[in-house]
Order: C-alpha cells, then sequence, then structure tokens
C-alpha cells in the first residue's frame, strides 16, 4: 500500500514539473516578442505557421518570399559621392583661410580638418577639409577661383547607387523575416529549447538589420555632403636673411660658385694631364716616324 502511494505521489509530481516548464516556455516566447516588437517597432504581424517536421530555428536564408509577399525594389537617384582637391596660390595665407571658411559657411557647409604649416624657412602653407552639400558642390568649387591663383583641381565620383538600391532590399527582406519570428515566438508553444532556438534566428536577424542600418547611414551621409580638401599657399618668398642684404647675399653666392668651379676644375686636372701627356706622347712618335719615311723616300 505504502509502494503505491509514493509511486502516485512520484507521477503526480512530474506531471506538475512537466505543466511548470510548459508554462515557463510559453511565458519565456511572450515576453522576448513582446521586447522585440517593442524593439522594431511592430505593432502587429501576419501569421506564420511551421509543419510538424520543420525546426523552430530558421536563418535569412532559409525564407524566400515570393508572390504578394515580395517586397518592391526601392529606387535611388543621384546616390553619387564625389570628392575633390584643389591647389590655389595665395598672396596672404590669413586672409586665405578667412576666405574658405567664409565659403564654407556661405554654401552651408563646415571646416572638417585643417593643418597649418609656417615654421621659420619653410613655405607658408595650409590644408583645409571642407564638407558642403552635394547640391552645393559646384559652387563651392567655383569659389575659390576668388581667393587665388587657382592651380589645380581633381574632383573624383563614385556611383553607389545600385550599392544603395541592394542594401535597402537586403534590409527590407531582414525585416519581413523579422516580424515573422516575433510572431511565431509570441503564439509559439512547447519546448524551452524551441524557443531558444527561435531567439538566437531572431538576434542573428537583428544583427544583419543594424549592419544594413549602418551601411545605408554611411552612404546617405556622403552622397548628402561632397568633401572638398583645399591646399592653399604662399610663394616663395625672394629675400635675404636677418641683417643681410639680397645683393650682398648674390654676390657671396657668385664667389662660392666661382671657388666651387675652381675646385671641379683642379679635380679635373688628375684626369686631363695624364691623359693630355698620354695623348702627346702618342703624337710625337707618330710625328717622329713620318718624317723618318719622308727622308727614306727622299
Amino acid at each position: 500500500m505504502k509502494r503505491r502511494s509514493l509511486l502516485a505521489f512520484a507521477f503526480l509530481f512530474l506531471l506538475a514539473c512537466g505543466d511548470r516548464v510548459a508554462r515557463m516556455a510559453a511565458d519565456s516566447s511572450t515576453t522576448t516578442a513582446r521586447l522585440y516588437r517593442e524593439r522594431a517597432g511592430v505593432p502587429g504581424v501576419p501569421a506564420f505557421g511551421f509543419s510538424a517536421g520543420r525546426p523552430a530555428a530558421m536563418s535569412v536564408s532559409e525564407v524566400v518570399v515570393t508572390g504578394e509577399d515580395a517586397l518592391p525594389m526601392p529606387t535611388a537617384t543621384n546616390m553619387v559621392i564625389r570628392t575633390a582637391t584643389a591647389s590655389v596660390k595665395v598672396d596672404s595665407l590669413e586672409r586665405a583661410v578667412a576666405a574658405v571658411r567664409e565659403l564654407a559657411a556661405r554654401v552651408g557647409g563646415f571646416i572638417a580638418n585643417t593643418g597649418l604649416q609656417t615654421g621659420e624657412g619653410q613655405l607658408r602653407s595650409a590644408t583645409i577639409q571642407v564638407k558642403v552639400p552635394a547640391t552645393r558642390f559646384d559652387e563651392a568649387l567655383a569659389g575659390l577661383k576668388p581667393i587665388g591663383k587657382l592651380e589645380s583641381a581633381n574632383v573624383e565620383t563614385e556611383d553607389v547607387g545600385e550599392e544603395y538600391v541592394d542594401v535597402t532590399a537586403r534590409m527590407e527582406n531582414a525585416h519581413r523575416l523579422e516580424r515573422r519570428l516575433i510572431e511565431l515566438l509570441a503564439t509559439r508553444t512547447g519546448k524551452l529549447k524551441d524557443v531558444l532556438d527561435v531567439e538566437q534566428s531572431l538576434a542573428q536577424v537583428r544583427e544583419e538589420i543594424e549592419r544594413y542600418e549602418g551601411r545605408l547611414r554611411y552612404l546617405q551621409a556622403h552622397t548628402a555632403m561632397s568633401t572638398l580638401t583645399v591646399y592653399v599657399h604662399e610663394p616663395v618668398p625672394v629675400v635675404g636673411n636677418a641683417g643681410t642684404s639680397v645683393m650682398g647675399e648674390a654676390f657671396r653666392q657668385a664667389w662660392r660658385n666661382f671657388v666651387m668651379f675652381l675646385a671641379v676644375f683642379v679635380q679635373a686636372l688628375g684626369i686631363i694631364i695624364p691623359l693630355g701627356a698620354l695623348a702627346g706622347g702618342v703624337w710625337l712618335v707618330v710625328r717622329a716616324r713620318e718624317r723618318a719615311s719622308s727622308r727614306a723616300a727622299a
């Protein structure tokens, strides 16, 4: 009698544990689905079910959206990244830098980076990187001419429209899969392992969506704002050192050049004299033979 009572108690205990595990799995899936809905901003999604033998975990590559569920392909116009470099010769470096700053503000841009070189004995110059709206890029480039003498200007363009459309389509499909997995997680009841598999698949899809969103933000930012790098420099100064005159320095340089010429000439004598002596000896021998031949013939 006591043995039967113990078996009955054990059976009831196992039933209670099984019911508790099922309730925990259902509560976990409902809570997780609600959190993912709030994160993704999905108020409601279409029904989505599985066949009896289909596993709960899915990846993006396992879901093919066709027919009525197919997403319209987005379009992108004027998705072009433009960068330019320009070199400008100016009379005053300070005024030129101020003019470039005014130009950036006038076209609605801003200064991103600035580098100055004004050390003693160095060419006074500055490198200024300007971010300007893409719609006013040509205006900004033309605005460099009044600043000084425009020596060079190079413009590079990169069309990223195809990449933008492709990434947008991938992100929309990932959003569609995310909504279906959220619905599945909210309505599915079963083993705790199945719920965890769905959550893992949902986390992978969310990671792909965030990666796509980051790439789209990069493309949008770089197509909306073009980059213009301006190199401005002053002419090479023709002045003497402190306490000296330009003409005096010129005469001293001329004397140094003359002394250097004499030094090079003296060094060359070490080659010229032996070669000259050898050539003179050969000439004397040839001349003596010619005279001997003339006398013998006479």
